[in-house]
């Protein structure tokens, strides 16, 4: 998992955090997040609180506590250590399980910085109408925010399948999104990304039209050769990726060679400053 390290501050209370670019998804420490909940200073205390509550929910037999993952933070004493983490969508699921005075206080805090959006999770047209006027507001045509909704669509039956099939996310999802990229378009997300100047910025908010298009066909091709195959788990689905990414492979090339024109390419819709960025490192 390729992350970041950050802290973000909720009141008086410090929130480690980290970054998947490859997914870009936030992952906060849950002891971080139980501290500000319990309103306990005591790091101490509020491990000893979680461990009690890990132990009852996993009695209960709740998802909650085994789709946590873990990953090094920096501690108390300094030294990188293993630490419960979890996702948005995990902790506020957690949070459901801590009566607190401070549980509507946090979902504000994390709607309002940005990680995710609450509403939208229990309105998705939410999602969409903002998505919408977002990509209006930084000049893409119709045609392209059609072309990028059609393409998110494709995206979602194709991770609903994996989700229902005994694929992990966020880890097991990248590696087969990567796959399937990397099979149609000779290049790995981050190799694309790298392409277009992109760094936390979605790859697919900058893809060309034909971008979109060969991407949608290659997890459109994915999805139904997957469901033939009636695959399970992260081994039997890299079949199905390699199998889709390569049909989009061959049509790429097929119209590369009648147009004589790439459909890969380092355009993006970046501010101009930041492409004159780019172009001075490389006279550099």
């Amino acid at each position: 998992m390729k992350n970041k390290n950050s802290l973000a501050i909720f009141e008086n209370f410090k929130i480690r955090r980290y970054y998947n670019e490859e997914t870009e998804t936030w992952y906060f420490s849950v002891i971080d997040i139980i501290a500000a909940l319990i309103e306990q200073k005591d790091f101490k205390k509020a491990k000893s609180y979680w461990t009690t509550l890990k132990n009852r929910l996993k009695k209960e037999g709740s998802e909650v506590v085994t789709k946590c993952d873990q990953l090094k933070m920096m501690a108390q004493d300094g030294k990188m250590r293993k630490t419960d983490v979890a996702n948005v969508e995990i902790i506020l699921r957690l949070m459901q399980s801590v009566p607190s005075k401070k549980a509507e206080p946090i979902k504000l805090w994390l709607a309002r910085v940005g990680y995710e959006r609450i509403q939208e999770m229990s309105d998705p047209e939410k999602a969409l109408n903002r998505s919408r006027g977002y990509w209006q507001k930084m000049g893409r045509s119709e045609k392209w925010i059609q072309q990028r909704m059609m393409g998110q669509e494709v995206r979602n039956k194709l991770t609903d399948y994996w989700k229902n099939n005994e694929v992990k996310q966020p880890d097991e999802y990248a590696i087969l999104t990567n796959i399937i990229h990397e099979e149609w378009s000779d290049l790995s997300v981050k190799e694309h990304k790298n392409l277009k100047n992109l760094k936390t910025q979605n790859l697919r908010d900058h893809m060309s039209d034909a971008e979109l298009i060969f991407t949608a066909l290659a997890e459109l091709s994915t999805r139904q050769i997957a469901e033939t195959m009636q695959t399970k788990g992260l081994l039997e689905n890299k079949i199905p990726a390699k199998k889709g990414g390569r049909i989009a492979k061959n049509a790429r090339i097929a119209l590369e060679q009648k147009t004589g024109k790439n459909i890969v390419t380092g355009e993006n819709f970046l501010p101009p400053e930041k492409s004159k960025k780019k172009l001075t490192r490389n006279r550099d």
